[in-house]
């Protein structure tokens, strides 16, 4: 079902204003004023006296240097490196705890499991003093989470956030600053309502440089050009110690070289437990399906959910549940999300429950990278599955789109209802300009600068306000997730994506990275609290993770807590 409701006069709507529909409550967008501040683009020099991040990275952006800091092996340069790295990551647990899978007992002190695990012995990979584990572990963990009777499990990805990613967000929430472990400054790094486990883990694939056939789902190259693994000497035992050699993470080192992993690849190692070659959804390194842990809780009575602030079939959304030998065949990605037929499940697989995210008005006529079968129109979801899910023509999905005039919240809290009433499942379908949600700046506004990662130059976005009242974020689709999910089964398993973190540090946007973060933490923070009020934690498990590392260096930290005391 469409959802319309109209307000009367759209400018005259009162934003600070809150909802109640049902037991449903979800504030709507930010004060007036810092709509109206989004929406007149680029800030001015004045209005940089309030927004002192911001002009860091302008300023950046401008000098093409940074002392506080830099993206890439190159200090001197404030960006020379646009894309993902081979770091460890972090790995944050919730009513689980990590022994199983770290210090005495990771993989990589164990070279036979490492050999079982990458279908070789990767190079100077193995570690008898690793602490830390292999990225694949989170899939186990889940698993084991279930096996001890836990009925809700989350996994919480920041696509693309790394450890001083995190840490300069943490910084500049609260003003402290601090140089190893789990930190502080964060819920997500704060909260200790339950029982609460930190490390990191090993992201690299199994090879990169693979090719494939979208049309035939072959894999043609299956050993690809580049192994994956991981050298301690050279990356570092722990994600704050130093790199040894700064070419490492990102495959470029004489002494060795190993693949760094882009977001299929460490997806289908969160949700199947394997290592893949890069590109691969949720399929082994020769193509063959690989089943993620979703569509087996599915058969033991789960419900499935899945959030994201980015395109719904993107490599980690679409890892929750989909198969293709390619990351980029989207709209076959979501039709295995929604059940519809597609390209590797020409019968369909049933579907998941709920599935919120980006995509809307993303239009294009042509797109080679998703096969013959691409249908003209929408880039993530052809306009006939749509019309064939909604509950209007006999599907089994309540169809909550942007809406013109109409605040998003709304729209999506009336969906939240009426899926529970009638028990329906639950697609929402949200976004601007590159199918993401608007992006939050570090000040907690909507009023990004220039980027200068990826592309190697680009203005900022500039968000009208029909942009931000229009939209939801991403805390309102969680609540809207768990919802639902909640009203369709006692147990039910959730991925929430914080996928504009990536597309922050693919740009090299301090400014965006650290307002994708907070605005991640917010999500997180909302998930608990429903949790604390429904039940607890005896029944729930959450994993808070990165699916992948950039390659931002915080060199001066003290800088960034200058420019809290400024603001």
């Amino acid at each position: 079902m469409h959802l319309y409701f109209g307000f009367g006069s759209f400018c005259s709507f009162t934003l600070a204003s809150v909802l109640f529909l049902g037991g449903y409550r979800t504030a709507l967008a930010e004060d007036s004023a810092g709509v109206l501040q989004a929406a007149s683009g680029q800030p001015t020099d004045s209005a940089f006296v309030n927004d002192p991040i911001a002009k860091m990275q302008a300023d950046a952006v401008a000098s093409r240097k940074a002392d506080w800091g830099h993206w890439g092996p190159d200090r001197e340069t404030y960006s020379s490196w646009t894309t993902h790295s081979n770091r460890l990551i972090p790995v944050y647990t919730f009513g689980i705890d990590l022994e199983s899978v770290g210090g005495r007992n990771s993989l990589y002190r164990d070279s036979s499991a490492l050999e079982k695990l990458y279908g070789f012995l990767p190079d100077q990979t193995v570690n008898p003093d690793a602490e830390y584990f292999d990225q694949t572990d989170v899939y186990r963990l889940q698993r084991s989470a279930i096996e001890s009777g836990k009925k809700r499990v989350i996994l919480f990805v920041f696509d693309g956030m790394d450890w001083d990613t995190t840490r300069v967000a943490a910084i500049t929430k609260t003003g402290r600053i601090y140089h190893e472990g789990r930190g502080e400054g964060l819920s997500f790094l704060d909260y200790r309502g339950t029982k609460t486990d930190y490390g990191y883990c090993v992201t690299s694939p199994r090879v990169d440089g693979t090719n494939v056939s979208v049309d035939k789902q072959t894999v043609i190259n299956p050993e690809g050009t580049i192994r994956g693994g991981y050298d301690p000497a050279l990356g570092g035992q722990a994600p704050w110690l130093s790199i040894a050699d700064p070419n490492y993470p990102i495959g470029k080192s004489s002494v060795t070289k190993h693949a760094y992993a882009e977001s299929s690849a460490t997806a289908t190692s969160l949700t199947c437990g394997i290592k893949t070659y890069n590109d691969a959804m949720n399929v082994d390194f020769m193509g063959r399906e690989a089943l993620p842990i979703a569509r087996t809780l599915q058969d033991e009575g789960f419900a499935i959910g899945v959030v994201s602030s980015v395109p719904i079939s993107h490599a980690t959304p679409g890892c929750a549940y989909a198969n293709n030998v390619h990351r980029n065949d989207y709209q076959d990605l979501t039709r295995d999300l929604i059940g519809r037929p597609s390209i590797y499940h020409p019968g369909g697989l049933s579907g998941v429950d709920v599935l919120i995210g980006g995509g809307w008005g993303v239009d294009k006529d042509t797109d080679a990278a998703q096969g013959k079968n691409y249908v003209p129109g929408n880039k993530y979801i052809a306009a006939d599955d749509l019309a064939a899910i909604d509950v209007e023509n006999g599907g089994k999905y309540v169809v909550a789109q942007r809406t013109a005039g109409v605040a998003g919240t709304e729209v999506l809290a009336n969906a939240v209802e009426l899926a529970k009433t009638n028990r329906n499942r639950l697609f929402g379908y949200f976004g601007v300009q590159g199918g993401h949600l608007p992006y939050q700046t570090a000040d907690g506004n909507y009023n990004p600068v220039d980027s200068i990662g990826n592309p190697s130059s680009a203005k900022a976005e500039v968000y009208s306000e029909a942009d931000l009242v229009e939209n939801v974020k991403l805390k309102d689709m969680a609540l809207a997730a768990v919802e639902v999910l909640d009203s369709r089964s006692d147990s039910w398993w959730l991925m929430v994506e914080s996928g504009d973190v990536d597309w922050a540090n693919h740009s090299n946007n301090i400014d965006n990275s650290i307002g994708a973060v907070h605005s991640g933490d917010d999500a997180f923070a909302a998930i608990v609290a429903w949790i604390e009020q429904h039940g607890g934690w005896d029944d729930t498990a959450l994993i808070l993770t990165a699916d992948h590392g950039h390659y931002f260096n915080l060199d001066q930290p003290e800088t960034f807590l200058e420019a809290v005391k400024k603001k």
